[in-house]
């Protein structure tokens, strides 16, 4: 599976998460099928920052309606994991939705994956490739 997003978005988010050392970043990924044409970040309302992430309902609903209007569709989301890896936690296993990118910035690395659901009904996150579109 390949998603396409420019250098400059990953740049973007890769500058979020360094100017937040202690604490999850995360924002949304709008774009089109397999293009993100724009990453918006959000505030993370998690109870514990440091090690979680929410994303503020209210940037959700504005997504969605923006959506139905002509706007990117929401494609899924991105955040950090500012003392771990970039990849999912058990954390992000419970919270996932099937059908959605997440993007996960950690450790100085940034990887990309898909969500789908297996047939016990667990979530399952598949490495996806990104792809420049510069």
């Amino acid at each position: 599976m390949r998603l396409t997003i420019s250098r400059g978005l990953i740049d973007e988010m890769r500058a979020r998460a360094s100017s937040s050392p202690n604490a999850e970043i995360c924002g949304l990924l709008l774009g089109q099928e397999s293009r993100i044409s724009e990453v918006r970040h959000c505030a993370n309302i998690a109870v514990d920052s440091s090690d979680s992430f929410e994303i503020d309902p209210a940037a959700l609903i504005a997504a969605h309606r923006s959506a139905r209007t002509g706007g990117p569709v929401l494609l899924g989301h991105y955040h950090s994991h500012p003392r771990g890896a970039a990849r999912p936690s058990r954390r992000d296993a419970e919270a996932a939705e099937a059908g959605t990118y997440w993007i996960i910035l950690g450790e100085g690395d940034l990887n990309c994956w898909h969500t789908t659901r297996d047939q016990a009904g667990v979530i399952r996150f598949d490495p996806v490739e990104l792809v420049s579109a510069d």
